[in-house]
């Protein structure tokens, strides 16, 4: 049958129960366990032992089974699955049953992906499964469209993501993804606050984009007639808490950059920002193995990490070394020697580099040789520091190497997970890296930042010396559940409308 009859099936199927007198979506259902609940208690039943005590279970139906006068079907909870054993003559004898036909009724009016009540005992059968041994069920809500093939599941990548939640239903890996999720969220915040942090929310509408280089969504409100941003970071609200008096800040949420897709990235991402007055990014440092170790510990149980079939250690500390000298070991070549623009260009085009054309200093020709020569080889957690100062607008300027700041990123498994700064306090300099950077959005530089005054008046009011730290939560999700995709560590990823094939008429 296709889709389309099963459904038309399936309503009859409706509209039989109301004439029946039951309503096929019920308001509630109170159940005194779950599967797994059960499945610990009970653990210890031989085989054929029956406990008489009344357990109430709510579920969708996964697997059905019928033998005449006998039923077995599978119900899953948010916990697990459980067997529901039903036997026409026990349902028959229950006092409280109001259908008198309701084991038929079962057979016939019931399908795989329902959701059912049930009220029995508890029985391990004499093949060994432990089972609810129903005295009466109830019909909770009737479903219309049936589940994927048992044996095939929801394989179709595009439709797990577009159908999420019948990917939820057929693939319990992917709800224990989204439950480590929680968990791992719940730990950083966990840790952040008892470290003295508190979570300060800030805006998602900006009347200027900034934080970050990255090219904003925009929008328009009716009202206020005036275009807003989506923000790209939070970095900027929170230092404004810093300026304002707070010492500890942090803020758990999402983030918005109009950019393509891939397995890293998507347009819609969360993020941990977190700022610490009287620090500096070496405190960043340890901050950061803190709060991912503490995770991953309480998550997981482990340091010892597997992703995808390669080993992860994420016992600190981690490995720390500049960019300049993780290009070196790959490239064999000293940045720190070239005098010149062109000379860097020719010594990394002679290396094998490739698109430098787009590079106006030398400090974005090391980038770009680190982005092509090492970054996708930092498997192992690896702090890379001093970066050059045209690519970190809000750092503050190294106190020992002219031309580079103190700020680092942290990779694993040749990803960015976390990017951290000394944070720049000096509102002169700040206007001047602004200002270059609105200079290069109005020659076309769509990732480019504007000057946010308002924000360089409150580093005129005094920003103590201050670390900063962000996390992109989905990386770490990725990391520490097994995900490929950065799709699979995100509930309902953007995903492009399907086509919709229009026949025309002859």
């Amino acid at each position: 049958m296709s889709s389309e009859e099963i459904r038309a099936t399936r309503l009859q199927k409706v509209e039989q129960l109301k004439q029946l007198g039951f309503n096929p979506y019920a308001y509630r259902w109170e159940s005194s366990h779950h599967a797994a609940d059960l499945h610990t208690k009970y653990a210890d039943l031989a085989s054929g032992e029956e406990v008489d005590i009344d357990v109430t279970i709510a579920g969708r139906i996964m697997a059905r089974r019928v033998f005449g006068k006998l039923a077995f079907f599978t119900l899953q909870d948010d916990t697990g699955v459980i067997q529901i054993y039903l036997d026409k003559h026990k349902i028959q004898r229950s006092m409280s049953n109001k259908d008198p036909e309701a084991f038929e009724h079962l057979k016939q009016l019931t399908d795989v992906g329902d959701f059912l009540g049930i009220r029995g005992n508890i029985k391990r059968t004499e093949k060994g499964e432990l089972s609810v041994y129903a005295g009466e069920y109830t019909i909770l809500t009737k479903s219309l469209l049936p589940l994927p093939d048992k044996w095939h599941g929801l394989t179709d990548v595009e439709k797990r993501y577009r159908q999420r939640y019948v990917d939820l239903i057929v693939n319990p890996e992917v709800r224990e993804t989204f439950r480590r999720r929680a968990l791992i969220t719940a730990a950083i915040r966990r840790y952040l606050e008892q470290q003295g942090f508190i979570e300060i929310d800030t805006p998602v509408l900006q009347s200027e984009s900034g934080g970050a280089e990255a090219r904003p969504f925009v929008t328009y409100h009716n009202t206020l007639e005036m275009s807003l941003y989506l923000r790209i970071a939070t970095e900027l609200p929170l230092k404004r808490l810093i300026v304002g008096g707070f010492e500890k800040v942090f803020e758990l949420g999402r983030v918005f950059r109009n950019e393509g897709t891939s397995t890293r990235h998507n347009p819609e991402f969360t993020t941990v920002e977190v700022y610490q007055a009287y620090a500096d990014y070496h405190d960043m440092m340890a901050l950061t193995e803190a709060v991912i170790t503490t995770a991953a510990q309480q998550v997981l149980g482990t340091l010892q990490i597997t992703y995808q079939e390669t080993p992860i250690d994420l016992t600190p500390p981690w490995r720390r070394a500049t960019m300049h000298e993780l290009v070196q070991e790959k490239t064999g070549l000293d940045f720190t020697q070239f005098q010149t623009l062109g000379q860097a260009i020719d010594a990394a085009t002679s290396a094998g580099l490739t698109g430098l054309e787009k590079c106006d200093t030398i400090g974005k020709v090391l980038n770009e040789a680190f982005e092509q020569t090492v970054e996708t080889t930092l498997v192992q957690p690896t702090f890379v520091l001093d970066y050059p100062v045209e690519i970190s607008p809000l750092a503050k300027p190294h106190r020992s190497k002219p031309g580079l700041v103190e700020r680092f990123e942290l990779f694993i498994v040749g990803r960015e997970t976390a990017n951290s700064f000394s944070e720049l306090t000096d509102p002169v300099d700040q206007r001047e890296r602004l200002e270059a950077q609105a200079a290069r959005k109005a020659a076309g530089d769509l990732e480019a930042q504007g000057v946010d005054e308002d924000f360089l008046a409150a580093l005129e009011y005094g920003m103590p010396p201050t670390g900063g730290l962000g996390i992109g939560i989905d990386r770490l999700v990725m990391l520490l559940t097994d995900c490929a995709s950065i799709r699979d560590a995100i509930a309902f990823p953007l995903l492009k409308p399907e086509k919709v094939e229009v026949v025309e008429e002859v």
